[in-house]
């Protein structure tokens, strides 16, 4: 019952709509001893409705996406890595803090903005082993960065739908990028 009160309350908040926009600042792949990672720079802010959302106790999810295809001259491009890391972004009201959780490590934080800050800053993500791409190979590489909206409760959801405070998502970013011989 009183999810329902919080939903309701939620769904009946009047805040001025604001465009939710993210954007992909860089993004570079590098060599590393046993893999190639990525590192990222996301910028992104949550609309007054998402932190009033995530402020009354509703966990946001957010997933970074990448994807590496090799190019082809004579039929699609050939999906090398497709990856994904989700973040998920609650609070903790018995102890005032904001919570990052991905897979099952969690970080707290003091105020939404830090948390974000984590969450936007991406570093050494190992997204391919060293031997599933070849040296000297030019492969075309992608990254986007959204809220999952299908993850809130349902109520929200139908709220959500066609709203632009509501869809916080990057365009793809895309660059090229070339198998390295060694690490830096």
């Amino acid at each position: 019952m009183a999810v329902f009160a919080l939903i309701g309350g939620l769904m009946s908040v009047a805040l001025p709509a604001h465009a939710a926009e993210a954007e992909i600042r860089a993004a570079t792949i590098e060599a590393s001893d046993e893999q190639y990672v990525l590192n990222a720079d996301i910028s992104a802010e949550l609309t007054p409705l998402l932190a009033d959302v995530v402020g009354r106790g509703v966990s946001l999810f957010f997933v970074t996406e990448f994807e590496l295809s090799s190019p082809r001259w004579y039929w699609f491009d050939e999906e090398v890595v497709n990856k994904t890391v989700t973040y998920r972004l609650s609070y903790q009201s018995l102890t005032r803090q904001y919570r990052l959780t991905t897979g099952t490590l969690h970080q707290n934080f003091a105020t939404v903005e830090e948390a974000m800050r984590t969450m936007l800053r991406i570093r050494n993500w190992g997204v391919a082993e060293r031997g599933a791409l070849r040296v000297g190979r030019s492969y075309n590489a992608a990254l986007r960065f959204r809220l999952d909206v299908a993850e809130l409760p349902k109520p929200l959801q139908v709220s959500a739908f066609g709203r632009k405070d509501w869809n916080l998502a990057s365009d793809w970013y895309r660059w090229t990028f070339v198998a390295a011989r060694e690490s830096k």
